[in-house]
């Protein structure tokens, strides 16, 4: 026999699930005009902003929400909401708080009467989930919008919910800001540091220069244990588990021809990428060993009692081996999008290091300004989590917000 649904007192059921009696479920075709964007219009487009051209155009991306440039009239008033209808982040809604263009058939939401721009942006972000059918470009049009249903509580209780987000947006907007100017900070001492521009108090002596092959020395190990832990190399995120970056397995079905790397040995991949124009050289530290594509160039230091791998590995991530890179690479190689850098000419690479000392202490300085921008991180984590969470609470009416509350 079943048993019927629990609905708590003041509350009741919907095609959402269950909700405040107060809240309504509508259509977003219902409740919102929908329109998408056209072409650019060149005749009134900047790439900057100006006194004249001060209107700011989007487009179907995330990156910067959507920004591509700017118009010099009004497109579309300010108070509504664009939802990316086409590739990365395809549903991802912004409220529009002043006036705009849009363009690349970015879908356009008007609010109609008694419903707040905010709080449909977070309501769609949180908890509308778009289908598409699977293709080489996913899209949404405004017809498929149209049908969604939302939850829509009286318009004073959306402005509350929308301001009680709002507190945790601020937060983590200050702390995005936070670990920005840390990594700033950081990228200035790597620079100064790793350079011999600045000296550390009690050190003078002179840096000497030195071929990479002279510190490290190449690691051609193949996988003959048929170790399974096939990962690659991240500029951003160093090494991470194939299946987890791809989201599903490229490697092939025999690994005995791949390379096996351990723990704090190094891994040059010549794929280049935002911020790694060169390509990226990466120390292996999250797992005790690791099997790779011959394609990486693998390496470990030979000597660590002369080099500290702390140091090691903050100066090839500050970007200084760019300029020896440059010289060895060939422009006409990038086939696949790699770089066309040999083993011998990777290891002819320059670098200027100093004593032993010298490098340990500008090691523990550089490793504590990391440990300062992984802890911001982990509390940015923090506070995005919470407001997921609260976000589940308030946007289905499980918890009420009230006026003395904010």
């Amino acid at each position: 026999m079943n048993k019927e649904k629990y609905i708590p007192q003041g509350y009741k059921d919907s095609p959402l699930g269950i909700i405040p009696k107060e809240w309504e479920v509508k259509r977003l075709g219902d409740v919102c005009y929908i329109s998408v964007g056209r072409d650019v219009q060149v005749d009134h487009f900047s790439e900057f902003m100006t006194d004249d051209y001060k209107y700011p155009v989007y487009s179907n991306t995330i990156e910067e929400k959507g920004l591509y440039g700017f118009y010099n009239y009004e497109e579309f008033t300010k108070g509504k909401v664009t939802v990316v209808g086409r590739g990365v982040g395809l549903g991802t809604s912004f409220a529009r708080d002043n006036g705009f263009g849009a363009i690349g058939r970015l879908v356009v939401l008007t609010p109609r009467n008694n419903l707040s721009n905010h709080y449909l942006e977070n309501y769609i972000n949180s908890k509308v989930h778009f289908f598409v059918e699977s293709a080489a470009i996913p899209q949404l049009t405004g017809e498929q919008i149209a049908s969604y249903k939302i939850a829509i509580p009286p318009f004073p209780e959306q402005l509350l919910i929308e301001n009680y987000i709002q507190l945790w947006d601020t937060a983590i907007e200050k702390q995005s800001e936070l670990i920005e100017k840390l990594k700033l900070r950081k990228r200035a001492l790597m620079q100064q540091l790793l350079t011999g521009k600045k000296r550390l108090p009690g050190f003078n002596g002179e840096w000497k220069r030195k071929k990479l092959g002279d510190i490290a020395e190449r690691v051609t190990r193949k996988n003959e244990e048929d170790n399974k832990n096939v990962v690659t190399i991240s500029a951003q995120r160093g090494f991470v588990i194939q299946t987890d970056f791809f989201n599903k397995s490229v490697a092939s079905e025999v690994l005995d021809n791949y390379f096996l790397v351990y723990k704090d040995e190094f891994c040059y991949n010549k794929s280049y990428s935002n911020g790694y124009p060169m390509g990226a050289i990466k120390r292996l530290k999250s797992f005790d060993k690791a099997v790779v594509t011959t394609l990486y160039i693998c390496f470990k230091l030979k000597n660590m009692a002369s080099v500290n791998i702390d140091f090691f590995e903050q100066y090839c991530e500050s970007g200084i081996f760019n300029k020896e890179l440059i010289k060895v690479a060939n422009e006409g190689g990038r086939a696949h999008g790699l770089l066309n850098v040999t083993p011998a000419d990777f290891f002819n690479m320059h670098m200027r290091i100093p004593n032993i000392d010298e490098q340990n202490a500008i090691a523990i300085l550089l490793v504590n300004a990391n440990k300062e921008i992984e802890l911001a991180n982990e509390k940015l984590a923090s506070f995005q989590s919470q407001k997921r969470g609260l976000m589940q609470q308030l946007l289905t009416g499980k918890k009420r917000v009230i006026k003395n509350e904010l």
